[in-house]
C-alpha cells in the first residue's frame, strides 16, 4: 500500500485544516443503510501494468484497492449501497467528447491515447479485475470528474429515490475526481465523507493538495477504521 494511504496524517497538516473546528471528525457515525460508497476509477486505465494515468513504477492507485474493497464488504455487510464509477468520454467530435478538458489539458501527445482509453469498450475502460464488484453493485459511466455532473443520469435523484443521505467517496484521484465529486455531494446536503485511506493520486502533492480542501470545508476525513468502527 502506498505511502501516503497508510500514514497517519501529520498534526499540523491536520490542524490547518481545521482551525474552524477541533480535528478531522464532521459528522456522528455512518448509518450504513442510508449510505453509499462512490468508488471513483478503478479502472485498467489507473490500475493495470503499463494503465496509461499512473506514472511509470507508481503503486499508489493500486495500494489502495484492498482498502476500497473492505469499504465496500462492510457497507453492504450492514445494508449500504456501492456504486463504481467508470470515467467515460467518446470519440473526438462525437456529443460525448469532453473538449473542453482533452483539447486544453492534455497535450497532443498524450491526448489520442488518452481518449482511446476511456472509450466504452477499450479495455482499459474497464473495472479492474482486483475491484470485488458484488451483482448487487451499481456499476455507472461519468463523463465529467464529478459524478453529480453533465451524466445521462441524475445521481443525486438516484440516491435520495434510495434513502441516502450519506455519501463515502474512495478511489482515484483525490485531488481530481473524488475531490470534484465530495465537493457537490457536500453543497447537495449529503453528508460527506472521503477517508484519507481510501483514495489516492499518482502524486503525493496532488494527495496531499486534495486532502487540504477537502477536510477544510467538504468532508470528514476520518479513516477508515474510525468509520467502521
Amino acid at each position: 500500500m502506498s505511502e501516503h494511504s497508510k500514514t497517519t496524517l501529520p498534526a499540523s497538516f491536520i490542524a490547518s485544516g481545521t482551525y474552524r473546528r477541533d480535528g478531522l471528525s464532521v459528522y456522528g457515525p455512518v448509518d450504513p443503510k442510508q449510505s453509499a460508497l462512490l468508488v471513483m476509477n478503478m479502472q485498467n486505465a489507473w490500475l493495470a501494468p503499463g494503465a496509461p494515468f499512473s506514472p511509470p513504477g507508481d503503486t499508489t492507485t493500486r495500494g489502495v484497492v484492498p482498502t476500497v474493497n473492505r469499504l465496500a464488504e462492510a457497507l453492504r455487510r450492514k445494508g449500504g449501497r456501492v456504486f463504481w464509477f467508470r470515467t467515460t468520454t467518446g470519440a473526438a467530435g462525437s456529443a460525448t467528447y469532453w473538449s473542453n478538458y482533452f483539447d486544453h489539458f492534455v497535450n497532443a501527445a498524450n491526448r489520442g491515447p488518452a481518449v482511446e482509453a476511456l472509450i466504452a469498450g477499450s479495455r482499459w475502460h474497464e473495472l479492474s479485475s482486483d475491484a470485488t464488484v458484488a451483482p448487487e453493485d451499481r456499476v455507472l459511466d461519468k463523463h465529467r470528474f464529478s459524478a453529480f455532473a453533465r451524466n445521462p443520469y441524475d445521481l443525486e435523484d438516484l440516491l435520495r429515490s434510495q434513502g441516502i443521505d450519506t455519501v463515502i467517496v474512495a478511489g482515484t484521484a483525490t485531488n481530481i475526481c473524488c475531490e470534484s465529486t465530495v465537493r457537490d455531494a457536500m453543497m447537495r446536503d449529503f453528508r460527506t465523507y472521503m477517508p484519507h485511506d481510501a483514495v489516492s493520486a499518482p502524486r503525493e502533492d496532488g494527495h496531499l493538495a486534495g486532502l487540504r480542501s477537502v477536510m477544510q470545508a467538504f468532508a470528514d476525513i476520518r479513516p477508515i477504521e474510525e468509520i467502521l468502527r
